[in-house]
């Protein structure tokens, strides 16, 4: 059996399993660190796809299921007709939240917008892996694409959340989707709000309403869920994980492909030198991180971009090593002098940045301080907005930005690497730059070959670890917290699904 048709038979298990809900209960409320970002977020800009896809809201032709499989999800098959042309026929019978049917055209007009640097909906991340040359329709159920050149990832980067399925806007339908809920409000920052679509393609969904309602301190959403204010928590604080279940609270955690690591400035300061890079990696105790500031139960250390058993991971390990950091300081030219080391004659001090809102980011960098001060090398702290930190980095401000992505949020190990790691990477804010790792990465996606795939992004990992072009901490579990009446939810690992149609709540 080909890999396009083990598609299309584990879209069908999956639909087979999924149950219509019997019926409507209630408003599930869900905290979360990241709010909307305007009135009406259309869900093609940057991040935007993510909530309207966790939310049911928005669907994608293709999905992953929580086994990092790609299956067919609005799409009944896809194939491949030439090494740059794919053919994706619909599912019959879908329809829009007017109303109005999902035809071939309206996909095509839906996506096109992603590439329009003058739409709303432009996204030039989500356009650079499409890579599109052009779309057709082949009659109301068949899309062609054709990509500029040969591109194994294309059929993954269709369960991207920014290449949602979207039917014409109105004011009753802003965000006219496909899914179990449909858009009704957003206010920035603060709150995202759905109602069931009774009419879902798959079945009647279990909640009348979905609120996510943004709360930035982790402490804070605790603190709500305890007054009965939320009843879910993504991103519980690990440190108050078991405590929470012992008071009749649900525990949901799973190992997800979200990586916490530091981007380096590799254009200047200390880190532009991969000696010193690979010396501060040496000198972070990562299991020590996990037990502190995840107390043991919120991920395991890291010594790669993706976690072991997600597929991709190559086998290379953290050592945690303060002797050999030391030598490669002495090896890149600095000399440690009553017990602080000297580079150039000045102490070296290296300046991090991070933000605070998932509750693990803020002690991994106060552990990682006391890990090289314990080597003899300064380190500063400032916890602002991811923004702040970021543009920090990008400005050479700082030195290393401790953030945390998933990794493999189309299933494809290329995606994030490019957009990370690649010389004209979109969020290459560390201005990492190496010849070998952008051909590499070129390959990834003109290779069909699954063996040849993994050999080629296994080397890619080498050249990451080696060079320290980013620096891996721990892979982290997810722990969220719901209450007790919650039903029909789990973590996936991608972290771009919360709510299916047969999520329920009884209170």
């Amino acid at each position: 059996m080909s890999f396009f048709s083990r598609l299309a038979v584990a879209g069908a298990i999956a639909l087979s399993t999924a149950l219509p809900a019997a019926a409507q209960e209630g408003t599930l409320t869900i905290s979360v660190g990241f709010g909307p970002t305007a009135e009406v977020p259309d869900p093609r800009a940057s991040y935007n796809g993510w909530m309207s896809n966790q939310t049911g809201v928005t669907e994608t032709l293709m999905g992953i299921d929580y086994d990092m499989n790609l299956y067919p999800r609005l799409a009944e098959s896809i194939e491949q007709a030439s090494p740059t042309t794919w053919r994706v026929t619909l599912r019959e019978g879908l329809t829009f939240h007017d109303g109005s049917p999902v035809t071939a055209q309206a996909v095509i007009d839906s996506i096109a917008p992603i590439s329009d640097e003058e739409h709303p909906g432009h996204n030039a991340r989500v356009s650079k892996l499409l890579d599109l040359a052009g779309m057709s329709i082949d009659g109301d159920r068949v899309v062609v694409f054709e990509t500029n050149s040969p591109n194994a990832a294309f059929p993954w980067t269709l369960s991207e959340p920014a290449v949602a399925v979207l039917g014409e806007p109105s004011d009753a339908f802003p965000i006219n989707a496909t899914g179990p809920y449909v858009f009704k409000e957003a206010v920035p920052e603060q709150l995202y709000r759905t109602e069931a679509n009774l009419n879902y393609w798959q079945g009647t969904p279990g909640l009348e309403e979905v609120r996510v309602v943004a709360s930035a301190n982790p402490a804070t959403a605790a603190l709500a869920f305890e007054a009965g204010e939320v009843d879910l928590v993504i991103n519980y604080p690990e440190t108050d994980f078991e405590r929470i279940q012992e008071t009749g609270a649900q525990g949901f955690s799973a190992p997800t492909a979200r990586l916490y690591f530091f981007t380096v400035n590799a254009k200047n300061g200390p880190m532009a030198n991969p000696l010193i890079r690979q010396a501060v990696s040496y000198a972070i105790d990562r299991q020590g991180i996990v037990d502190a500031a995840l107390s043991g139960v919120g991920g395991v250390p890291a010594g790669t971009v993706f976690p072991a058993g997600k597929g991709w991971a190559a086998d290379i390990s953290a050592p945690y090593d303060p002797a050999k950091a030391e030598a490669l300081l002495a090896e890149a030219g600095a000399v440690k002098e009553g017990g602080t080391w000297m580079l150039e004659g000045t102490p070296l001090e290296i300046d991090i940045v991070t933000y605070s809102s998932r509750a693990a980011l803020p002690p991994t960098a106060e552990l990682t301080q006391a890990f090289l001060a314990a080597i003899g090398v300064k380190a500063n702290i400032t916890i602002g907005e991811w923004g702040a930190s970021n543009d920090a980095i990008a400005a050479g401000d700082a030195d290393l930005f401790l953030q945390a992505w998933v990794t493999l949020p189309q299933g494809d190990p290329g995606a994030v690497l490019e957009t990370l790691l690649k010389s004209d990477g979109s969020s290459n804010s560390g201005g990492f730059s190496n010849a070998r790792l952008d051909e590499l990465l070129e390959l990834g996606r003109l290779t069909f070959d699954h063996d040849a795939r993994m050999a080629i992004y296994d080397e890619v990992q080498h050249i990451i670890a080696s060079e320290a072009a980013l620096i891996p901490v721990f892979h982290v579990s997810q722990t969220n917290v719901g209450v007790p009446g919650l039903t029909g939810y789990q973590v996936h690992p991608t972290e771009t699904y919360w709510i299916t149609h047969e999520t329920k709540l009884t209170k």
